[in-house]
């Protein structure tokens, strides 16, 4: 039994803002999956639930006449796995997706909830970091948008407020045309788990397919919230790829960007060694993604 006061179905996204207004000891629910586990656990005990899984207004991906693609907040992981638009622009959103938990979890869970949670370990928050994508909130105010750079304020902590919801997530064309992605899980199994380091990167090569016009990695539980790795970045721009000096240094400038820390998953050295290799071989198949050769690494 869930030990909440009420639960509320939200006919639209004012309806729910709305309701969260009138009632202080109200949160949003959607797919369930965080939130419902949090209250088995006693930590909300007595909150009342505003749902807003079947708000059709924030579900579906679609591409606007400006090359933005935007995903509705209340789609599941499995639509943004096999929607058509993500598949064929950013491959690397699709495949994070898919690593969320199980089947059944990604039938249900959202990605509105997997970024709103909060946590570092979400597996499609490092690859949205590296597409520098924007979030539309609305709440009692009105509606405001957020780089995904500055949602994060720590761990499980962003800047969300109770009564606003998350709409959707805009990315830009100029963020993921013309790029090739890669993301890189690492957990101690291989399915149903929370990862205990993420890495995204994101790759432009020049028309020659030799060198990196442009570079983007972001990670996820390789810092208190989701970041990119700014000076790997700046180093490779302009790179070679058969450059046989590219991969350990980036990947030792990446490791200079993050903070990693101890915790029951795994040791700050651990997560120090997985940032490094990460960097490399979510580069070197990136590279490979988008038409580069790299025979020295295999």
């Amino acid at each position: 039994m869930f030990d909440i006061s009420f639960l509320y179905e939200a006919k639209d996204v004012k309806d729910a803002i709305k309701k969260l207004v009138e009632n202080e000891s109200s949160e949003i629910v959607s797919g369930g999956t965080d939130v419902l586990i949090r209250v088995r656990e006693g930590k909300d005990a007595g909150m009342g639930l505003v749902s807003i899984h079947n708000v059709s207004e924030l579900k579906g991906i679609k591409l606007e006449n400006d090359g933005s693609i935007v995903i509705g907040a209340g789609t599941t992981f499995y639509d943004v796995t096999n929607n058509e638009i993500i598949r064929k622009n950013i491959l690397s959103l699709a495949e994070a997706a898919d690593t969320v938990g199980g089947p059944q979890i990604r039938q249900v869970a959202t990605i509105g909830g997997n970024i709103c949670n909060g946590a570092t370990s979400a597996d499609t928050a490092s690859t949205l970091v590296a597409l520098d994508a924007d979030i539309v909130l609305e709440g009692p105010k009105g509606e405001r948008i957020v780089n995904i750079k500055d949602f994060y304020t720590g761990p499980g902590k962003t800047v969300r407020e109770r009564c606003e919801i998350c709409k959707c997530f805009r990315i830009k064309k100029e963020n993921y045309e013309n790029y090739y992605g890669y993301y890189f899980k690492y957990g101690k199994r291989k399915s149903l788990e929370i990862a205990t380091l993420g890495c995204s990167v994101l790759v432009k090569l020049n028309s020659a397919k030799d060198t990196i016009e442009n570079v983007k990695i972001a990670y996820g539980v390789a810092s208190p919230t989701p970041s990119r790795a700014k000076s790997a970045e700046d180093f490779a721009k302009g790179k070679r790829v058969d450059d046989k000096s590219l991969l350990d240094t980036f990947a030792e400038k990446a490791l200079s960007d993050m903070k990693p820390r101890d915790s029951w998953r795994a040791s700050k050295e651990f997560r120090e060694q997985l940032i490094k290799e990460m960097a490399k071989r979510s580069l070197v198949n990136s590279i490979r993604r988008a038409g580069g050769k790299i025979e020295y690494y295999v």
